[in-house]
């Protein structure tokens, strides 16, 4: 039985998120529809990475063992008949060894997070990324954000729902760039607790904000308390662009 990677792009506004749910319309649940109309037996998918209801991916990537073969490129055309006109896409799709797992095989993973710095609404970005009207300093929010590089207890920054074993994770990637009244947080790790990256935006926000310095935000972490996180950014400014593997064999 054939093992299939698939990397899958999407609009996380009509979703609730890309883990299987009852009764809940979700990214994961489209895809298993589309693949059991196609394979003609249910297909189990999965993702590297479940993020939450509203959450974009750009570069997400599942695997599926699929009992009747098909040429990728068919499994691609005919994946991406099935799903329209809902706002999931398979960019490509390849046959890899069965010890290629989407989520444990995983070697990094990478997020962006888009801040629209204005005072105007939104028209075209409406869900696509989070208007905050007051000016930021997205310099000092750079500056910040580099007290959270490396290895560290991010119970701060960690939901309360959160299900990892350790809060204990290594950052490798967070910078703050702007491009005119856009700023984008850049972000990376061989994987993030429940609301992570979410919860570090709102506190770099906060610092933009001139509410907290850098010293604050390293303090807010070497707290490892929830309730000394900043505000926590809303899901629909957040990107997963790119999950990182070795190369096939």
């Amino acid at each position: 039985m054939p093992r299939y990677r698939l990397r899958i792009e999407y609009d996380g506004t009509p979703f609730h998120g890309w883990q299987l749910q009852e009764r809940l319309p979700s990214v994961q649940g489209a895809l298993e529809t589309a693949l059991q109309a196609m394979a003609g037996t249910p297909t189990r998918i999965h993702g590297a990475g479940r993020t939450d209801a509203g959450v974009h991916a750009t570069g997400q990537v599942a695997h599926c063992d699929i009992e009747k073969p098909f040429p990728p490129h068919r499994l691609r055309d005919g994946l991406n008949a099935h799903l329209r006109p809902l706002p999931i896409a398979v960019l490509d799709v390849a046959i890899v060894p069965d010890s290629f797992e989407a989520r444990f095989s995983a070697l990094r993973r990478h997020y962006r997070y888009r801040i629209l710095n204005t005072r105007a609404n939104l028209a075209l970005d409406v869900d696509r990324a989070w208007r905050v009207p007051r000016d930021l300093d997205s310099s000092a929010m750079q500056m910040a954000a580099q007290r959270l590089i490396g290895k560290h207890d991010f119970t701060t920054f960690r939901d309360s729902d959160c299900q990892a074993a350790s809060p204990v994770k290594t950052l490798d990637q967070l910078d703050v760039l702007r491009q005119g009244r856009e700023i984008v947080v850049l972000t990376s790790a061989r994987s993030f607790l429940h609301s992570q990256v979410r919860s570090m935006v709102g506190s770099l926000v906060y610092v933009g904000e001139g509410r907290w310095s850098a010293d604050d935000l390293a303090a807010a972490l070497a707290l490892r308390r929830r309730s000394a996180c900043g505000i926590v950014a809303p899901p629909h400014g957040l990107y997963l662009t790119q999950v990182d593997y070795d190369p096939l064999p």
